[in-house]
């Protein structure tokens, strides 16, 4: 053979090979419609992307809607043919949401067709297709569409940078299992549809996570709703969007500052102090790997000087060690360098959700159990905790563990220089028990490592009962609360709730009449009335709460229901009554509420080691006045009134940026002179705009 006949066949056999790899399709091809079956394949993507014009043509409905307002732009869709054939709509971006329902009815009732192939093997293929409108349904196919499907890249060519689409963002959040930032008024825009009669949804148990409320609540929706028409990067931003918000294939997260920057002044100024303020700077990362696992962070860097009954309030628990002061509900405070509280947080968890049963959370931060203003069973007025939380989910049953790690900070305590480590561990079981009636069941142990009993793996187990295992371990060897909740929905627009705590279980002491100090319990009776007198968004509460003195305490030193020197239940202790109303309103954008608070205290009187009246959780009852005659506001009793006004703008719906505007007035009226808690009348004013994620509590 020569030479020149062997080049010959080596061209003519490279080129048959060229063309039997685009005839078999070697390379990627493009989805085939019935309509498309003898184009050759160089016209495949031509004949995809005019039949499926075609065919939106054909099918899409024009709201109404658009037709009135006579809109003009663009609707994007990202959409994805299956590798069984079938079109999946990935992420619609429209102004109406008119306009994304009906092109997701349009996109469900396509046929399937013929896969993608890559290297001859059928593949999925995403597309990003713009759809115009308006646009008209004449004969010619491409007429008014600016470009056809375009294709996404395949998963295959991409590298490890071009897997993040930064635009559509696709806002995962919503169906995620992230917790919603616990505040009352954030909650209070979803609680009237988780209270519907028939909705088999359990409220007590708080944070909730944004998958279950979405059950009840279209969050894209509302949030999306609300978001103003913002052409600049800056405009959206600030008014509508997270600052970074990147995504991958399975996996996504969202980057954002923070701040909760306060400024007001006070009428009492006992403390010589020209005016209050608040200066907190946080940074927020919260995200997604994969359908299951969710994480989130935030780190807080504070400054402040608050009015002055809630200044002495946080020095009067301060830590031993030398810091000044607890600023209650966040942590232990140093002295700035102006000689106000310099208190940094962090709080952060990662939740896991296998299956549609479990649900399981590991993190730093608060939990709440509750359908109240306050709790008596669980509350988030103590500072951040690490905690883990297993909440099983079926039927219409909701059962909660939850364990905890917990400090006490006081003097006695303090070993070594180092805080006493304490552990806690709650179930809490709801049931739907009708389509109006909800009953829980609550049950607490806390204990101690003392005599290197560390972490009780006894209390491990989620489905027994702590009172047992109190009972078996010692009586001072753990110290067991029990408690039951309950609400009623008389409609979609009115329920009741209530809850009891009972820290020792005598009945003789309970129905007796001579007011035994066995008897430690309390009550809790609450009302919320939705849209009411018609009013659309106005939300309008009453609460009852009442606590027995010596409740939540404990004869061993440690074993109180407390944490850095805060009661983990009402921010009050023990040994009181209170009344609450509260009226929310919302319009768009603008909030307002108004808070009215009366309640009678009993404070202790000196030393709490030589007589102790049950207003603190941290007394002896070895040191209690008597066994008989026990009443509400015995010690040092005084009368508070509170009244808030609160009226703010939510700048941000997807951070929950708000600016406001609140007066407080507090009358506090005391029997004899307590220096932290004086006669004294004060009126504090405060401006401010906060990433509102969790709740200040000023009631002391």
């Amino acid at each position: 053979m020569s030479f020149k006949t062997f080049a010959a066949g080596l061209a003519l056999f490279t080129v048959s090979a060229l063309q039997a790899q685009l005839i078999t399709g070697n390379f990627e091809q493009y989805p085939i419609f019935e309509e498309c079956e003898n184009v050759p394949a160089v016209a495949l993507s031509i004949c995809f992307n005019e039949t499926l014009i075609n065919k939106i043509k054909a099918e899409f409905k024009m709201p109404q809607r658009v037709l009135d307002e006579q809109y003009q732009g663009d609707l994007v869709v990202l959409f994805e043919v299956t590798e069984e054939g079938k079109f999946e709509l990935l992420h619609v971006t429209g102004i109406y949401e008119e306009l994304r329902s009906e092109i997701t009815r349009v996109f469900g009732e396509l046929p399937q067709i013929k896969p993608a192939t890559y290297n001859a093997r059928p593949t999925y293929m995403q597309f990003n297709m713009p759809i115009p409108i308006p646009f008209s349904k004449d004969s010619s196919a491409i007429k008014d569409f600016k470009t056809g499907a375009v294709p996404v890249k395949k998963l295959e060519e991409q590298s490890e940078y071009d897997v993040i689409k930064i635009f559509p963002f696709e806002n995962r959040e919503y169906n995620s299992q992230l917790f919603i930032p616990f505040s009352h008024e954030t909650y209070s825009r979803f609680d009237q549809e988780l209270n519907r009669v028939g909705a088999n949804s359990h409220t007590a148990g708080k944070p909730f996570t944004y998958d279950n409320v979405n059950t009840y609540y279209n969050f894209k929706e509302a949030r999306e709703g609300l978001y103003k028409k913002k052409e600049s990067w800056f405009g959206r931003k600030l008014w509508n969007e997270h600052m970074v918000a990147l995504q991958g294939e399975d996996y996504w997260f969202t980057l954002d500052p923070a701040a909760d920057l306060q400024l007001g002044f006070e009428t009492a100024n006992n403390e010589d102090q020209s005016y209050t303020y608040n200066n907190t700077r946080a940074v927020i990362f919260q995200g997604g790997l994969g359908k299951n696992l969710n994480f989130y962070t935030v780190v807080y860097e504070s400054q402040g000087a608050f009015a002055g009954y809630f200044n002495r309030f946080a020095r009067s628990i301060r830590p031993d060690g030398g810091n000044p002061a607890i600023v209650p509900g966040r942590g232990v405070a140093a002295e700035s360098a102006s000689g106000d509280f310099d208190y940094p947080v962090a709080e952060g968890y990662l939740s896991y959700t296998p299956n549609k049963y479990f649900n399981f959370q590991f993190g730093h931060g608060k939990n709440f159990i509750g359908d109240g203003y306050r709790s008596l069973l669980l509350s988030d007025n103590a500072s951040p905790y690490p905690f883990f939380k297993l909440n099983t989910t079926f039927w219409k049953l909701k059962y909660t563990n939850t364990w905890m790690s917990l400090r006490d900070v006081r003097p006695e305590v303090v070993a070594d220089g180092s805080f006493k480590t304490k552990y806690m561990a709650n179930h809490y079981l709801s049931l739907n028990v009708t389509k109006r009636l909800n009953i829980g069941l609550f049950e607490n142990v806390i204990w101690t490592n003392d005599n290197d009993r560390g972490f009780d793996l006894n209390y491990l187990n989620p489905v027994i009962f702590y009172r047992a295992i109190e009972f078996s371990t010692g009586s001072r060897g753990g110290n067991a609360l029990i408690g039951f909740s309950g609400k009623y929905k008389f409609s979609d627009r009115f329920n009741a709730y209530a809850q009891v705590i009972i820290d020792e279980f005598s009945t003789g002491a309970v129905f007796s009449s001579d007011k035994s100090f066995q008897n430690k319990q309390g009550v809790q009776l609450g009302f919320k009335y939705y849209d009411a007198f018609h009013i659309d968004d106005l939300q309008l509460q009453v609460e009852f709460n009442q606590v027995r003195p010596y409740v939540y305490s404990n004869n061993e030193i440690e074993l109180n229901y407390g944490h850095n020197n805060q009661s983990m239940a009402h921010l009050w202790g023990a040994n009181f009554r209170e009344l609450i109303a509260i009226a929310r309103y919302r319009n768009d954008r603008w909030f307002g509420a108004a808070k009215f608070i009366y309640g009678e205290r009993g404070f202790e009187i000196g030393d709490i080691n030589q007589v102790y009246y049950g207003g603190s959780i941290y007394g002896n009852d070895e040191n209690i006045p008597s066994e008989l005659g026990i009443e509400i506001g015995q010690g040092n009793r005084a009368n508070t009134f509170l009244g808030n006004v609160e009226l703010g703008y939510l700048v941000n719906p997807s951070t929950n940026l708000k600016v406001y505007a609140s007066i407080l007035y507090r009358d506090n009226r005391i029997e004899q002179f307590d220096p932290v808690n004086l006669n004294e009348q004060t009126v504090w004013v405060n401006f401010g705009f906060r990433t509102d994620l969790f709740n200040w509590y000023f009631d002391y």
